[in-house]
């Protein structure tokens, strides 16, 4: 009996551990299951919002550079998409999503947390005015860091923004 208890304690203490919100493995950056969307629901959702996107290729193929997808995208960034909109009442255009040629990673475009956004002056403002500057990127783009935990780079002609969760949506 003893072992068994043992055992149930334990199991409950790793799953504590481990359970988005609790526990010491919990942060703004700890990658946990997520809510994927399809390119036509993420559409419909940026069309309601006001949100437009383009592509230089005129596609929305996934496997496609040149094109603009966002088949599974994260719910959470179509929704941090759409606060972005409400919060900075900004034009918005997304230039990328999740189609492939991005840079690879655990919260890369592939996988759904990144967007890109055409540059515009309303935009930049709204970033710098309101958000914390953090430092250099790595390839040396300035970034930004939303209280949400949310972070906008300026990669030059446009924002690449990580979206961690839906910004307070």
């Amino acid at each position: 009996m003893r072992i068994r208890s043992a055992f149930t304690a334990l199991a409950l203490t790793t799953a504590a551990l481990v359970a988005p919100g609790f526990g010491v493995l919990t942060s703004s950056t700890d990658a946990y299951a997520v809510t994927k969307i399809s390119h036509a629901t993420a559409t419909s959702m940026f069309r309601a919002a006001g949100i437009t996107w383009s592509s230089s290729g005129g596609c929305s193929d996934r496997n496609v550079s040149t094109c603009t997808s966002f088949e599974q995208l994260n719910l959470a960034t179509a929704q941090g998409a759409q606060t972005l909109k409400s919060a900075s009442a900004c034009a918005l255009n997304i230039t990328g999503g999740t189609e492939t040629g991005h840079a690879s990673g655990t919260y890369s475009h592939w996988n759904g947390y990144k967007l890109d956004f055409g540059k515009s002056t309303c935009l930049t403002s709204y970033i710098k005015n309101h958000f914390t500057y953090i430092g250099l990127r790595g390839d040396g783009a300035p970034q930004y860091k939303a209280a949400s935990g949310n972070v906008y780079a300026d990669e030059g002609n446009h924002w690449d923004v990580t979206f961690y969760n839906c910004g307070g949506c």
